[in-house]
């Protein structure tokens, strides 16, 4: 009896964690798909902006006609669009993005050059963000119509209507030296000052750097991580292994801390992991303002010219990121949830 029951168990396990690897594989030929269709918008989604490559690139040079052609077959844009568009498959299969038209290197490396700034800054923010928002939307939604639940909510949602480059402009405006009311504060530009001590010194200099745009980026996304987790307490509030842990003596805190608060982070995963993805993007427009050297500023850059390469290049790396993470959400949500697994 005992050897059976074991082996019984096995049996039972395997039509689950057949299920388990059915539906990963499912999300995952979804995820391709989906790459694959980013893939083909990606390259005719920046061939429909306004302007010339070529004659940007050429600008304040008085460059002839038969030089502007030369040019124009050394990147490429001599081909058809057809043409192009095969070129530009053929190489992201094989993982070569390309060279930039204005900084003439591969866009790769570009990428890795400025890739550590925004996970640093974008990374930050996120840390940042979930937890005021999980720690706000858990005491608001435990006690809802409270002064801290009214208050907490009222602010986030101001925040999050504020546009952010709007947000940022005016931290800008008030922290600027030689401007702001409040000036010499803190950096408004850069990551790094021209005269940055070196050691502990060094990493207080970046981090003064980081306040304002990481202070900008907190304040217009926390709400989110706020209002859906405050939906999700108060959705595990009337529940009846709550009113037994009350009813047991436990404290209201404990209750909520390690009771409800486990249980209400189950809807916040997905949201998390979107919010992952787009990390490795940062943010165009907080990077823009405050002049931070990320993947945000380099695709703004990338904008003006505009630099086809270089914009396929960071946009296909931040819709790739966003398409895996969001399956990889799902897969552990799966995991995490037996209702979804049972469904």
């Amino acid at each position: 009896m005992t050897v059976a029951q074991p082996a019984a168990q096995a049996i039972d396990e395997r039509p689950a964690r057949h299920g388990m690897l059915r539906y990963a594989l499912g999300k995952a030929g979804g995820a391709l798909l989906s790459i694959a269709m980013v893939i083909v918008a990606t390259f005719f989604l920046f061939r429909l902006l306004p302007g010339d490559p070529v004659r940007a690139l050429a600008q304040g040079r008085n460059m002839t006609p038969e030089q502007l052609d030369l040019e124009r077959h050394r990147l490429g844009l001599d081909k058809s669009l057809p043409e192009q568009f095969l070129q530009f498959v053929g190489q992201t299969l094989r993982f070569d993005l390309g060279t930039s038209y204005e900084y003439k290197r591969p866009v790769l490396d570009l990428i890795g050059e400025r890739i550590g700034s925004t996970l640093l800054l974008t990374g930050t923010a996120l840390v940042m963000a979930v937890s005021l928002g999980i720690w706000q939307g858990a005491r608001a939604g435990w006690k809802p119509g409270s002064r801290f639940d009214k208050f907490s909510t009222a602010i986030s949602l101001v925040l999050w209507s504020v546009p952010t480059f709007w947000l940022g402009l005016l931290l800008l405006m008030v922290f600027a030296a030689g401007v702001g009311p409040i000036p010499g504060i803190f950096p408004t530009r850069g990551i790094e000052s021209v005269d940055a001590p070196d050691g502990f010194g060094y990493v207080l200099d970046i981090a003064k750097h980081m306040v304002l745009p990481c202070l900008t980026m907190v304040a217009v996304v926390y709400a989110q991580y706020l209002l859906v987790m405050r939906s999700s307490v108060l959705d595990e509030v009337g529940q009846d292994y709550v009113t037994t842990a009350r009813a047991k003596g436990l404290r209201d805190d404990d209750v909520r801390r390690k009771h409800a608060v486990p249980n209400a982070l189950l809807p916040t995963v997905t949201l998390v992991f979107m919010r992952i993805g787009f990390v490795v993007g940062g943010a165009v427009t907080v990077e823009a303002i405050f002049s931070w050297p990320g993947l945000g500023q380099l695709f703004y850059e990338a904008i003006r010219v505009p630099d086809f390469t270089l914009m396929q290049g960071t946009f296909l790396l931040i819709t790739v990121s966003v398409i895996l993470m969001n399956t990889l959400a799902d897969v552990v949500y799966h995991l995490l949830d037996p209702r979804v697994r049972s469904a």
